[in-house]
This record gives C-alpha cells, structure tokens and sequence, in this order.
C-alpha cells in the first residue's frame, strides 16, 4: 500500500512540476531574449512579470475556441492531445536522484526506471511527429499542411543522427537504463575530472554530445530549425488555424521536449546528479553559497532599490528570505542525499535550457535546403563516423 501511495504522489509531483516548468520556461526565455535585445520583457503581471504565465493561462482557458468549417473534427481535436501527451510522457523514465528511502522503501527522484530507458524516449519522440503531421493535414489549409509535411521531414532526418550519437556512449555504458548510465558515469579521473561521458574513456563523446545537441534543436522545432512554424513563410505553419489552449498545448508540448531532451543529455553525457568536482572540495556547499549570495543580493538591491520600481521594494526582501531560508536545507545531513543530487541535475539541465534560449536569440533561421542539406550531408556522416571509431576503439580495448 505504500508503495502505491508513493508512486501517486510521485506521479502527482512530476505532473505538477513539469507543467509549472513548461510554463515559466516561456517566462525565462521571453526575459532571456529581451536582456538579449535590451529590454524588459514580461513586467507588469507580478513582480517582475513573475504572474505572467498564469495571465496567459487565464487568457487562454477564456477564449472561444473555435474550429473552422473546413477542417477533420476527430483529427483536428486529438492532434494538440497527442502532441502534448507525447510531450509530457517521455520525462517518466528520467531519474533525478539516487535512491533514498521512505517509508521502508527505496524510491528516488523519478517517476519509474525502466531497463529499456533509451528507447523508450527514442520510441517516444519518434511519435512526437504525429501530433503535428495530423494538425497540419486536419487543418486543411495549404500552409499548415506545408508546414506539418517539413515537420515530418525534419524530423525523421535529425532522428538517425539524433539516435546514433545517443548509441555511441552506450557502447562503454553497455546498458539502456538510464540510473546505470548515469552510475557509470560516476567518479573522478585524476581526483578531479568528472568522468561524464564527455571526458571518459575509451572515447570521450564531446563530439556524440554535440550531434545529440544539434539534432535535439531541429527535433523540438527551435531556432535555427524551426521551419514547420516560420511565421516569415507559413502565416504560423502547422498551428495556423488552432485557437485557444488547443494552440498552447502545441506549445505547452515543444516546451515540455526541450526540458526533457536536456534532460536526457544531462543523465547520457554530463553525469547526470554527479557534481562537478568532488565533494572534498567543496562541491556540495555550491547551492548553499548559491542560494545565500542570491538572497543576500536581493536584500542589498531592496535596500538601494529606484523609486520608480515600487515593486523591488517588497517582491526583492520576499525572494531574498526565501533562498536564505532555503540555503541551510542543503546542510542538513538527512536532506543532503536528495538535495544536492538534484541541485546538481537541475543546474546541469537548466543550463542546457538557458542554451536553447540563448541560441533562439543569436542565429537566424536555415532555409529549408540549409536544413536538410545539412542534415544528411554533414551531420549523419559524422554521426556514422563517430560511432564506428567508438566501436571499434571499444572492441580493440576491451572496455
């Protein structure tokens, strides 16, 4: 009974916690781009625009949704459920911890660990096509099936390098379950180089990562791969004719692939909730100094806060408390096997989200040619090449 009290509230905990995620990561990257192009961003709605996903939340649960004449019913309706649902699935098979018990039990961060990990996210991103494939030829509008048809094409050319760079790691890790991966990335060369799957031996995959990472942008639609929704070509692409949260569940769905594919790059290449250097020195008071010099800065700024920003004075002493109480937490020796593992993961993954936020505001965007002339001219050549060296390197050492 335990058991299955735990795994609800671990299912309760994911969905919650994904979802507020997907939403204010369009809150990060909006404020992200704006420091890009200086400008505020997201300001009014909260501190700091802070409440602004849940306006946009509202906005869009009371507008009309409406269905155009001209389009499938039963296709167009499942298309934005598929996407999202498939977009919500993968991160199950994630772990974000190491084991720990509760209540007699050994549970961890992550929803169930599955010995066919890898390709359980494989198979699902693989299905992830169908969401938009089905919108756009649903919509029956030219420009959106256009844009659903370049969707499909991108995305069935960025899988096989997407999928040969994940195969190159697992050739020294020899498992597919993602905990396994991850402890086998665990340790130190040297004392002090991590041996993540970017350093290790035989081979290290600094190059696998990179392909992975590549790929992973044309796969979530992003900059400079985001050909199925250019605005500048298809009046908004495969979404043009969804309205109301039918449109934001296309959105909530590729905000929910970014966190999961940066996910998965951090448990298969960056060691997953292993720290940087090791805890002898000093790894583990890392959020402790984090969150106790964030705290003590924000109380410095509401000290010298400018008149006209009225909201510094209450919004920066509230933040400011809150991480100062939340830094000792991390000192606390029960609570220091769940929590600096997972402060660890999430920085690792939040860095590689603050990646795609960064690229969308510095490249522009490929034409259709660029896209999938690179693709299987360059990157599936290289892709192919790094792993053969892999193997054969793996084959010749014994490891």
């Amino acid at each position: 009974m335990d058991f299955y009290l735990i795994t609800l509230v671990k299912m309760a905990l994911t969905a919650i916690v994904l979802l507020t995620c997907c939403a204010y990561a369009v809150w990060v990257e909006r404020k992200v781009l704006a420091h890009i192009q200086l400008r505020p961003g997201p300001y009014f709605v909260g501190p700091h625009g802070l409440l602004q996903p849940l306006a946009d939340l509202i906005k869009l649960l009371t507008k009309e949704g409406i269905v155009p004449s001209h389009v499938n019913p039963f296709f167009y309706l499942i298309a934005p459920f598929l996407a999202v649902t498939l977009g919500l699935t993968s991160i199950v098979v994630i772990p974000f911890t190491p084991p720990f018990e509760v209540l007699g039990h050994q549970v961890a961060l992550g929803l169930t660990d599955l010995n066919i990990g890898v390709l359980f996210i494989l198979a699902i991103s693989g299905l992830g096509v169908y969401g938009i494939a089905i919108g756009g030829w649903a919509s029956n509008n030219k420009y959106s099936l256009m844009g659903s048809l370049r969707s499909s094409a991108q995305m069935v050319s960025y899988e096989l390098p997407l999928a040969l760079a994940i195969a190159a790691p697992l050739l020294s890790i020899n498992s597919l379950n993602f905990r396994q991966i991850v402890n086998a990335q665990e340790g130190f060369a040297f004392g002090i180089i991590p041996h993540w799957s970017i350093f290790a031996g035989p081979v290290p995959q600094i190059l696998s990562f990179l392909i992975f990472i590549t790929a992973a942008f044309a796969e979530t639609n992003r900059v400079p791969f985001d050909l199925p929704e250019a605005e500048s070509e298809l009046v908004a692409g495969f979404h043009t004719e969804y309205s109301s949260m039918m449109f934001a569940s296309f959105f909530m769905a590729e905000y929910a692939n970014i966190i999961t594919i940066c996910c998965v790059a951090t448990a298969l290449f960056l060691g997953g909730w292993h720290p940087l250097w090791p805890s002898a020195y000093g790894s583990d008071l890392v959020p402790v100094v984090l969150l106790a010099g964030a705290g003590l800065m924000l109380l410095f700024h509401a000290v010298h806060a400018a008149r006209r920003r009225t909201w510094d004075r209450f919004s920066f002493p509230v933040f400011g408390l809150l991480f100062l109480g939340l830094a000792p937490l991390f000192l606390i020796p029960v609570l220091k096997p769940v929590l600096i593992p997972f402060f660890w993961f999430v920085a690792k993954a939040g860095f590689l989200v603050f990646v795609f936020i960064w690229i969308r505001g510095t490249l522009p965007r490929f034409r259709y040619d660029q896209l999938m002339r690179f693709a299987w001219t360059f990157l599936f050549p290289l892709a192919v090449a790094n792993l053969l060296v892999t193997g054969l390197v793996v084959a010749l050492t014994g490891n």
